[in-house]
């Protein structure tokens, strides 16, 4: 395989992973604004720590506890983009956008993939 392919690959399995969590996530119940939701927090590259070890450190030092931290983390991406999904409230996400190292929060959204049918 080509390197371009590999890409392509790899981001199509981030996009269609991301959709699936947002699903599960939009199955529940509708939930009030002070609840949590799934959002997609893009991060730095960790220089010099696991990527898991550095989601989790980054969630905790909003959360309050590495307990809590690992609870709402979901998943943490790796390879395609650096970053992690996360149950957290309106206030967290504001409080963890300002964190050093945090480029962006985004809440998860579903994708509906359109085929054509021979």
């Amino acid at each position: 395989m080509k390197k371009d392919q590999i890409l392509s690959s790899i981001l199509l399995f981030f996009l269609l992973f991301t959709a699936f969590i947002t699903t599960m996530a939009d199955s529940q119940a509708s939930q009030p604004s002070n609840e949590s939701k799934v959002h997609i927090v893009y991060t730095e590259q960790p220089k010099d720590q696991e990527p898991e070890e550095y989601h989790i450190k980054t969630l905790t030092s909003v959360l309050g506890s590495e307990e809590a931290a690992k609870e709402a983390l979901i998943y943490s991406y790796k390879h395609a983009a650096s970053g992690f999904s996360a149950k957290l409230t309106a206030e967290q996400v504001f409080e963890l956008s300002k964190q050093p190292g945090v480029l962006q929060v985004v809440p998860s959204q579903t994708v509906q993939l359109h085929t054509r049918r021979v």
